[in-house]
């Protein structure tokens, strides 16, 4: 829209032939909101439109207006679906205006919403899964940029943790082209809920086998840039368990024995990154595999590093180990540990005490050393356990 300031809709003779309504707050409002002026009125007439139920162009350009001023407008947003619709307006034009706000509302969930409803209709699923794609995937990194992510902290391979011991360097003088050149508005938002629900939407919804094609690999691919991303491994775990059973993926628990190596391999490269472990924990439940069939993997990232690190010479492909320089003992392997303890316990082990003793034990030390802020919900589960050994 032009930067100059909008006619006011009282002095444009198009809309001539409508009395806007006002809001009715009668002045008895508590707390007011203060609409700006342009917004009110607006507003007022749009209230106007309604009532009358017009659908037309006028009407699109007022919705537009609003809805860039308050993007999050429901019933604006729905209202001018219907105009589209009623009045045959080209949807392909709609769909490139609001690829131009996308960048400026990329966490707004209505503008999410009109582009699925635009989508039903327009039914150009590879375009859109190739635009989704661009919004997620990280920018390259501009070069004139490096100098000031130096000086942020650094995740190491090995650690996948920050490293905020080492003190900030000196900061730079910029140059003439960095302090010339302002930072865009990415559009650009890599674990974006609303980005990744759509996508979730437009594979399920058009749901073609070319679709679904190359998702495990874009994931991949996300998780290679950021192994933390939470929101790519919940679309992985939609993609191989949510969404049906794709061609090649008939064996069930070739793909159980497929994903949870691929956790075990993030894992060991990040030891720390819950995001995995919830992975892990989401495969062996929803494939019904028993916890205990982890032990040997997850014993060696509930004891200190050197320990852990021990016995190099005996290498297990099944069963990586942590990476060098992995922060151990990790809090969420040792609650791990902890739960296959107790289901070896409620499965009847003849050393089910024995193995609740040891529940316990690590419970404890998440409580007093290793988890500390959640000592209440660690003294839960000691409980809990305590009372299981007792009705033994």
């Amino acid at each position: 829209m032009s930067d100059k300031a909008p006619v006011s809709y009282s002095a444009r003779p198009d809309w001539g032939d409508v009395t806007p309504i006002p809001q009715a707050d009668d002045g008895k409002v508590l707390a007011p909101i203060l609409y700006s002026q342009e917004y009110k009125e607006a507003m007022d007439y749009f209230r106007a439109i309604l009532q009358k139920e017009e659908y037309s162009e006028r009407v699109l350009g007022l919705t537009e207006h609003i809805i860039r001023m308050n993007p999050a407008h429901y019933s604006v947003w729905q209202y001018r679906y219907r105009t589209l619709i009623k009045i045959n307006s080209p949807l392909d034009k709609e769909l490139e205006l609001i690829n131009s706000m996308m960048a400026q509302n990329l966490k707004t969930y209505q503008i999410w919403h009109h582009r699925r409803l635009l989508q039903t209709h327009l039914r150009e699923p590879y375009t859109e899964l190739a635009f989704i794609t661009k919004s997620l995937r990280p920018d390259p990194v501009d070069p004139e940029d490096d100098d000031e992510d130096e000086s942020e902290d650094e995740e190491t391979p090995e650690t996948g943790v920050c490293d905020n011991t080492k003190p900030p360097p000196t900061p730079k003088t910029p140059t003439s082209t960095q302090a010339k050149k302002p930072r865009a508005k990415s559009s650009v938002d890599t674990k974006n809920y609303h980005t990744w629900a759509y996508r979730q939407w437009l594979l399920a919804e058009f749901n073609s086998p070319e679709l679904w094609a190359g998702e495990l690999e874009f994931v991949d691919e996300m998780l290679r840039h950021d192994i933390r991303n939470n929101s790519a491994w919940h679309h992985r775990f939609f993609v191989t368990f949510d969404s049906g059973i794709r061609e090649g993926e008939e064996d069930r628990q070739a793909v159980a024995r497929r994903e949870i190596d691929y956790a075990k391999d993030k894992i060991s490269y990040v030891p720390n990154n819950a995001s995995a472990w919830n992975y892990l924990r989401g495969v062996l439940r929803t494939t019904q595999t028993p916890f205990e069939e982890l032990e040997a993997f997850v014993i060696p990232y509930t004891l200190p590093a050197a320990s852990a690190l021990k016995s190099e010479e005996t290498i297990d492909l099944e069963n990586p180990r942590p990476s060098p320089g992995a922060q151990l003992p990790c809090a969420l392997a040792i609650e791990l540990l902890a739960d296959i303890y107790l289901e070896k316990a409620a499965g009847g082990d003849g050393a089910a005490a024995d193995c609740l003793k040891k529940a316990d034990d690590l419970f404890t030390s998440l409580a007093t050393e290793h988890d500390t802020i959640r000592r209440k919900y660690w003294d839960y589960r000691r409980n809990k356990a305590k009372k299981q050994l007792a009705d033994q």
